[in-house]
């Protein structure tokens, strides 16, 4: 599988994963200790981002498809990078708002274009597969090593200069790294004809996905998967600090040894994963598996008692169950498409995602404020089964 291609895609990928996981990690605790956002505000402002990226997803998809899918991802660092920074520069809930979006507009123009362009430049079908399984794991992979760095900056000066320092690396990976990667094998669009052909692989796109029944489960199921990740996402700290995490070393420190075993568990699973995943409906049996998984961990974390078994079903689900549906979900999407469409359908996968998250985002920020977080985190386990279910669905 090694080439200088696909060297040099996984250790982007394993940069730029160390970049946002080190600086989630910060501004997680960030929203919570410095911005002091209440539950619903904390759902809340990931439904807005949820929505910034609905509304992006297709025309970034678009774009990577007829202009360029290196100029897609150079514009995906240069905002996401200029969101992450911004967040570390205010407090004020409408600002994080707008700070949160910017992040949630460079993932959209990213979406897709990294794997369409992988697809091309790589050219090689028995592979992919296994290279977009490897992405993972390398993801993964780097998410230990932005903890440890950007927890470290965080411990040493503050939350705010740690977000900040990972938002303009990000924006430079962008521009000193992607910006010189080949583009080789795609061939753009006319600029006199790109506005009626970017409509023409939108419908094509579409006509794509409704063709096949496969690629419509997968998008279904991902609405509910992502509905039920992002009410785990926006709480979990939370629920942490109230169940009593420890404040001795600094809660930065718990948090970043959580995040790493977490992290350590994934790449182990997604090794596992990655020798397997060829070969008919596995692909499928591997989503349904991880689906049940998650949902055990995420019932024993909303009904957990104390921290320490919280912790103990989050690793279900952010070690086992969300990266390898993750990937699973990609790779069956992947095989049914061609690359004349490829990252405009990928981006109706990672429309569905943001949209779960928008919907259901906003009935869980509801049922966390109006109830309680155990109740919300209990409904989020509900929506992972019904993603299992659906997909179970879906033959090869």
């Amino acid at each position: 599988m090694t080439s200088d291609l696909t060297t040099a895609f996984l250790r982007w990928a394993l940069i730029r994963a160390a970049l946002a996981r080190g600086w989630w990690l910060a501004t997680a605790l960030y929203l919570v200790v410095v911005a002091d956002l209440s539950p619903f505000e904390l759902v809340l402002i990931g439904v807005f981002q949820g929505l910034t990226v609905l509304i992006a997803e297709v025309p970034a998809g678009v774009l990577a498809d007829a202009v360029s899918r290196r100029l897609a991802l150079v514009l995906a660092h240069i905002v996401m990078g200029a969101g992450m920074a911004m967040t570390g520069f205010v407090t004020a809930f409408p600002l994080l708002v707008v700070s949160q979006c910017l992040w949630g507009l460079g993932w959209a123009l990213s979406s897709g274009a990294d794997v369409a362009w992988i697809n091309d430049e790589l050219a090689r079908p028995d592979l992919i597969d296994r290279v977009l399984t490897a992405q993972a794991r390398w993801e993964l992979r780097g998410t230990p090593i932005g903890i440890v760095i950007f927890g470290a900056v965080a411990w040493v000066t503050t939350l705010a200069t740690a977000v900040i320092v990972a938002g303009v690396a990000m924006l430079f990976l962008g521009v000193l790294v992607v910006a010189r990667w080949p583009e080789t094998r795609f061939a753009p669009v006319d600029a006199g004809r790109r506005w009626a052909e970017s409509r023409a692989i939108f419908r094509r796109g579409i006509a794509v996905a409704r063709a096949d029944r496969v690629i419509l489960l997968v998008l279904g199921a991902n609405l509910l998967l992502h509905g039920s990740e992002e009410g785990f996402g926006r709480l979990f700290e939370r629920r942490l600090v109230v169940l009593g995490i420890p404040t001795e070393p600094d809660p930065i420190v718990w948090f970043a040894a959580v995040a790493l075993v977490g992290a350590a568990i994934g790449a182990t699973t997604l090794r596992f994963v990655e020798a397997r995943i060829e070969g008919v409906n596995v692909a499928t049996r591997v989503y349904v598996g991880a689906c049940i998984v998650g949902v055990g961990g995420l019932l024993v974390f909303a009904h957990a008692p104390n921290a320490a078994s919280a912790v103990a079903g989050s690793f279900l689900v952010r070690g086992i169950g969300s990266p390898t549906t993750r990937v699973a979900a990609t790779i069956l999407i992947n095989r049914r498409t061609t690359s004349g469409v490829r990252a405009t359908v990928h981006s109706f996968l990672s429309q569905t995602e943001n949209a779960g998250e928008v919907l259901f985002g906003l009935a869980l920020a509801f049922i966390a404020g109006s109830t309680s977080p155990t109740v919300a985190l209990t409904c989020c386990a509900g929506l992972l089964a019904c993603a299992g279910l659906v997909v179970r669905r879906a033959r090869e």
